[in-house]
């Protein structure tokens, strides 16, 4: 008998995840033409852009922003300057389309935060607080194509796919346990939400980031900015501290990073000068 009420409860969560993931696979399954890579979309940029720049404005709103003086405009300058980078090389690979529906912004925000971020869709904020880090233009750059490249490479679209995912998980570990007490329901929901972030969710924020870092270099670098810089700047930024296990931490640890980036220079440097030609 306990042994039927498994089975249709797996049952159950077969016919409620099947669809999604065929639904995914099929009509949404994406490609984006730096990478090369195919990842599942459940939420089209036609949604989520809209959405991204109603939130970007209310932020603002809500924000002291610096309009003027030689930060904000530098912070503008180069944005554009790697604006056209990502135009100029989306076009040498045959698709001049893709940022189409981009609408580049950017914004110096007072903030003692040492942080800048990016949503779908082009829309970037720069803290007050990582200037003194950065310290020059071209550190600038290499937070700015960070940015830019989480937005080129859709990693909001495919974080909000991935909660999606982790969220079906959870209705399924629900019915699964239905029949259980609240506390055992509770820990089982528990282990599934640690369980999935921490081999899951933390990975592929890192590997987001990760790409970030890669595909910024090469941003910059074409931007006319010098990649160099970039070591120079995580150096900076891992002398401030707080270093998290990286198995615990959605960031590369600082010395993986640093590594990371020397070996990507001559590839940066390379795409760079194809280019100029």
């Amino acid at each position: 008998m306990n042994y039927m009420k498994s089975m249709k409860k797996v049952n159950m969560v077969k016919k409620m995840i099947a669809p999604l993931c065929i639904c995914a696979v099929l009509v949404t399954c994406t490609s984006d033409p730096f990478t090369g890579k195919k990842s599942v979309a459940l939420v089209g940029n036609s949604e989520l852009f809209p959405e991204s720049f109603a939130q970007y404005q209310e932020f603002l709103n809500q924000s002291e922003i610096i309009p003027e003086g030689a930060d904000a405009e530098m912070v503008q300058r180069i944005g554009n300057k790697i604006k056209t980078a990502a135009e100029q090389w989306v076009d040498s690979l045959g698709q001049p389309d893709y940022l189409k529906d981009y609408q580049w912004e950017y914004h110096l925000v007072q903030s003692d935060e040492i942080n800048a971020w990016c949503m779908p869709g082009g829309k970037i904020v720069v803290y007050t607080g990582i200037l003194p880090v950065t310290q020059n233009e071209d550190a600038l750059a290499v937070v700015l194509g960070h940015e830019v490249s989480h937005a080129l490479l859709n990693h909001g679209q495919q974080s909000q796919s991935a909660g999606i995912f982790q969220q079906v998980g959870a209705m399924g570990v629900a019915i699964l346990t239905s029949g259980m007490s609240d506390t055992a329901q509770q820990t089982a929901q528990t282990v599934y939400g640690a369980g999935s972030h921490v081999a899951a969710i933390l990975p592929f924020s890192r590997e987001n980031e990760n790409e970030a870092d890669h595909y910024g270099l090469i941003l910059m670098t074409i931007a006319g900015y010098n990649p160099e810089e970039a070591i120079a700047f995580w150096e900076r930024m891992s002398s401030l501290g707080g270093g998290t296990l990286e198995f615990l931490s959605t960031h590369p640890s600082d010395e993986k990073r640093i590594a990371n980036i020397q070996g990507w220079i001559p590839e940066a440097e390379k795409i760079a000068a194809e280019l100029r030609r």
